[in-house]
């Protein structure tokens, strides 16, 4: 699964410290799912998506291989 968090980021001028905040999780957390360490469970992606005024397939894609 790939995602474009660090592309809504640079676009808002936000670290990664600050949308954790918002989001009430780790920074570590942020990281992890925009390197695709980690995959966020349902109700953070909706968050995700929420606080970027967009919506989850928006901001996380699926990869071919993954159907």
């Amino acid at each position: 699964m790939t995602n474009s968090i660090k592309v809504e980021r640079a676009k808002r001028n936000i670290t990664q410290a600050q949308l954790a905040e918002n989001l009430s999780v780790s920074r570590q957390t942020i990281n992890s799912i925009e390197i695709g360490k980690f995959i966020p469970s349902t109700l953070l992606a909706l968050k995700i998506a929420k606080f970027f005024n967009s919506t989850v397939d928006e901001i996380f894609k699926l990869e071919d291989n993954e159907f």
